[in-house]
């Protein structure tokens, strides 16, 4: 008897009460061409322009958070690691949004079943409502994704992916495609938190203002 082929969606449990989806394509899924858990100054993405919708906004283009530091995940709708993962973010985007945090959910199988654009807003809205997510949720075609991510194709992939950008639009950290080691510790809480404090303290608004005023003091000194 021929095997049967795996289904659709595939749920993998890590330790107890360690939930992770992982989506099987039928032909094939995103990997990660290198896992990016950190790039020297040297050897940063600068991230592509995304074009995402959002409901009641429409479209939004990627670089209109220039400026803030960015926190991109994309998710499963159905995905129990991705609302528990929305929470965190949610909580985070709560302490940190005063500071120049952006957090933004990117559903990619809003469009799957062939659903229309205004399903994917209904659906991305419905995540948001029903997961108390504090920041906007919305959508984006996967192939985007992929693209976006610089994964190419094989046969699997883990949910959610984060990305996190600076305020010039630089990656700093992203989440490999597949299960991992890395993927594992990029989304530890504590770990987000300390990246998102790394990005938030680089070329803040503040610490120019002080640089500036730093240099005014000493030139201030010199001349006298």
């Amino acid at each position: 008897m021929a095997a049967k082929p795996p289904p659709a969606w595939a749920t993998l449990f890590v330790g107890a009460g360690y939930v992770k989806r992982i989506f099987v394509f039928s032909a094939a899924v995103a990997v990660a061409a290198g896992c990016l858990l950190f790039a020297d100054a040297n050897t940063l993405r600068k991230a592509p322009e995304l074009a995402f919708n959002i409901p009641g906004q429409g479209q939004k283009l990627l670089s209109q958070y220039r400026g803030k530091v960015v926190a991109l995940e994309f998710i499963l709708t159905t995905c129990p690691h991705c609302q528990a993962a929305s929470r965190v973010m949610t909580k985070f985007q709560e302490e940190y949004g005063p500071r120049g945090l952006e957090t933004v959910d990117l559903a990619i199988n809003a469009l799957d079943e062939n659903r229309t654009p205004a399903d994917a807003d209904a659906m991305a809205a419905a995540f948001q409502r029903n997961f108390q997510v504090g920041f906007p949720v919305g959508w984006i075609p996967r192939d985007q994704m992929m693209a976006f991510m610089g994964f190419s194709m094989a046969e699997r992939m883990v949910v959610p992916q984060l990305v996190l950008i600076d305020r010039k639009g630089y990656i700093h950290y992203q989440t490999p495609a597949g299960d991992s080691e890395d993927w594992t510790k990029l989304m530890k809480e504590d770990v987000i938190q300390q990246h998102i404090e790394e990005l938030l303290a680089l070329n803040s608004p503040s610490a120019s203002k002080h640089g500036a005023a730093s240099s005014k003091v000493a030139m201030a000194k010199k001349g006298s």
